[in-house]
């Protein structure tokens, strides 16, 4: 399974032509529906930022991104320009359209109270964490998902090397000021972002920092 072919693809969409611009600070959520056809650009906006991402088809979240079948596919543990994010039901909901970081990671998962206290001890439990903004999201909102939804997700912006013996490493990010990820919906979907708070890893160089979500109804 390749871990390289990062493709690195400039977009021709007008930042001031789109529909919706939201600043999502560091350690919030953000929750909103992208209809097919629609665009969505994640900006990493001071760079080497973890935005903790998940997709669900709007009319039933329970057909959601699945990371398995979206790595089986493209036979790569990474995203770039070009990946195709799959559903538990097969469904193409988004395709990366482009891409000036290269590598999203797939398998590293959201951090949480109990994934904190076992990487980094028990005085990390209190900490803010991704699970629970996914959960203040939902709940903050009219769409029901619960911690049963809440699956294996995707890391925009986010390194995680795996070793030759197959062991994951949490390294320094590779992103930097202004990169982003843009994905076109191939159907209706929801978007579930936390903008990680995490201080314990190298991710975001132990600095979170605010992104910019930015929404188009068509082509350039």
């Amino acid at each position: 399974m390749s871990l390289a072919g990062s493709r690195l693809v400039e977009s021709s969409l007008d930042p001031a032509r789109a529909s919706r611009t939201d600043v999502v600070l560091a350690g919030e959520p953000w929750l909103g529906r992208i209809g097919r056809g629609q665009t969505i650009r994640i900006v990493d906006l001071e760079g080497n930022q973890a935005v903790d991402t998940l997709f669900f088809a709007a009319d039933d979240p329970r057909d959601r991104y699945s990371a398995v079948d979206t790595i089986r596919a493209q036979g790569n543990l990474y995203l770039t320009t070009g990946s195709r994010l799959l559903s538990t039901e097969g469904t193409v909901l988004l395709t990366i359209v482009a891409d000036t970081c290269g590598r999203h990671d797939t398998i590293g998962g959201a951090c949480s109270a109990e994934s904190n206290t076992v990487r980094y001890g028990h005085h990390t439990k209190s900490m803010h964490n991704c699970r629970d903004s996914f959960l203040l999201a939902a709940a903050r909102s009219r769409v029901r998902l619960s911690k049963q939804d809440l699956t294996a997700n995707i890391n925009f912006f986010m390194n995680v090397p795996v070793t030759p013996n197959g062991a994951l490493t949490f390294a320094d990010g590779i992103s930097a000021a202004g990169k982003y990820v843009e994905l076109r919906a191939e159907a209706d979907v929801l978007c579930l972002i936390s903008n990680c708070p995490q201080l314990n890893n190298p991710c975001n160089a132990y600095n979170p920092t605010p992104i910019r979500v930015l929404l188009w109804d068509g082509g350039p």
